[in-house]
Parts: structure tokens; C-alpha cells; sequence
């Protein structure tokens, strides 16, 4: 029997090699893709509000046999959320993995900032320009990370996978493979018309993972989330990165959760 499609956006910044451990955990139930680095094809280049990048996923969509489950983490929860509106037909339904929906006054805020050019004050934007990006070699880059409290509580084997994925050869020694300046530029253009294009009534079910601890989620609210998925809410412990902590239970929560909406739809 042919497993049901999934297609994975990771969050910015994170090649999906990032997640093996969490897509290994769904595998077994469904045909798992992936868009591998977003905002890295000259032909869906980095927008505000993003509209290249939700073309660049519907394309990857329509190329498709069937309709497609979206599961997305941070940027690749929006991505869905905004490609499922634009192409229901395409989509079965939407899981995002800690990807607040940003609106009312917060979106109003994020909308000034960035006609003034102050949105580096409202992003992470200001800690990605100024990331360090090229080592001497694997083992340099890995010690680098290794002793950030951010990535010392991702689980066992997860760091391994960032260097494996996440790096390429430099002159230098090695650099990471997502651009700093592509990172830099999406946390820039963070879409602010969110509220609006999730008004009642979404074509599609939609469901949210939440890490209880996520710093994002504090920053952004979530009252319009919370709005638009109803009952098709759930916790896990951990930051904003989750999937990498735990990724096993990120899985078997992501499996309840697509489950539960394809029950409702």
C-alpha cells in the first residue's frame, strides 16, 4: 500500500538534514520529502512577506502525484500555512511546529519596524549577520557548537547531523551550507500580513506543536494560533528547537497530530 505524502520545510538557517532524527520518527507511516535548503534557488529569491518562497514549496507540490501533508518547522510551519492557503488542492492538511501565527498589534509593530529599518530589533537577524560561518575543520565546528547551551540540549547523534548536513568545504577548512545572508535576509522580511490571511474560514485543517518553553512563542503570542487550529493544539517540552531535543516524541506527536486532522477534515 502506498504511504500517504509528507513534505517537510525546516526552520531557517537549518538544512533538513538537520531533522533526521524527527523524519526518521515518520517514516515508517508516510513517503517523507523535503525541501532541503529554502531560499537558496535564484529562482525563488528572499522577499518581504516571502511570496518566492511559498511559489519555490508550491512548485515542489505540484509536482506531486497526490495531495501532500505539510509538516513545517518555524519559517517551514509559515511557508506551509501560506502555500496551503494559496493551493488547498495541494494540501491536505498542516502541521507547524512552533510557527506562531504573528498578528494584531505585533504585526502592526513588525510592519513600522520595517519601514523604518528597524527589524533587526524584532528578529534574530541581528545575532545571523554577525554568525560565524568557516572553521579549520568538522571537529573545530563541531566543538564550536557543542558548547552553546542552545545545541548542548539537542539529542544525542542531532549535532552530528548539522555537521553532516549542515557544512561544505571552504578554503579555508569548512563553512556552513545555509548562506548567512539568506538566513539573515528571511528573519528581515518576517511576514506581517499573517492575521489577515488566516481568517475564518482556512481551507484546510490545521494543527500546532508548541515547545513550552519556546522564547519565539513568548515574543510572538499566541492567541491567533490559537484561533485558527481550535482543538488541534499540543505541548511538548522544550525550546523553540524541539525537534532537534527530543526529536523522537516531536514525532510521535507530529503522527497524533496529522491523525487528528485528517479524522476532522
Amino acid at each position: 500500500m502506498t504511504k500517504p505524502l509528507l513534505h517537510f520545510t525546516h526552520g531557517n538557517g537549518f538544512p533538513a538534514g538537520v531533522y533526521r532524527r524527527f523524519l526518521d520518527g515518520l517514516r515508517d507511516d508516510f513517503d517523507v520529502r523535503a525541501t532541503d535548503m529554502v531560499g537558496h534557488d535564484d529562482a525563488f529569491p528572499v522577499s518581504d512577506g516571502w511570496p518566492e518562497l511559498v511559489a519555490e514549496l508550491i512548485a515542489r507540490l505540484q509536482a506531486y502525484p497526490a495531495p501532500a501533508i505539510l509538516v513545517g518547522h518555524s519559517l517551514g510551519g509559515m511557508l506551509s500555512l501560506m502555500a496551503a492557503k494559496q493551493r488547498p488542492d495541494l494540501v491536505r492538511c498542516v502541521v507547524m511546529l512552533d510557527s506562531p501565527v504573528v498578528s494584531g498589534w505585533r504585526a502592526w509593530l513588525l510592519r513600522f519596524a520595517k519601514q523604518r529599518g528597524w527589524d533587526d530589533r524584532f528578529s534574530p537577524a541581528k545575532s545571523s549577520q554577525r554568525r560565524r560561518i568557516v572553521w579549520p575543520d568538522p571537529p573545530a565546528a563541531y566543538a564550536h557548537f557543542a558548547q552553546k547551551d542552545i545545541f548542548a540540549a539537542w539529542a544525542p547523534g542531532v549535532l552530528a547531523d548539522y555537521m553532516e548536513h549542515g557544512l561544505m568545504p571552504h578554503p579555508d577548512g569548512v563553512q556552513l551550507r545555509f548562506s548567512r545572508e539568506v538566513e539573515t535576509s528571511i528573519y528581515r522580511s518576517l511576514p506581517h500580513h499573517l492575521g489577515a490571511l488566516v481568517r475564518p474560514p482556512f481551507p484546510v485543517p490545521i494543527g500546532f506543536v508548541a515547545g513550552d518553553d519556546s522564547l519565539e512563542l513568548r515574543q510572538a503570542g499566541l492567541d491567533a494560533t490559537r484561533r485558527l487550529v481550535g482543538s488541534h493544539f499540543a505541548s511538548i517540552k522544550g525550546g523553540h528547537l524541539f525537534p532537534m531535543e527530543s526529536p523522537d516524541l516531536a514525532a510521535q506527536l507530529t503522527r497524533a497530530m496529522i491523525a487528528e486532522l485528517l479524522a476532522a477534515a
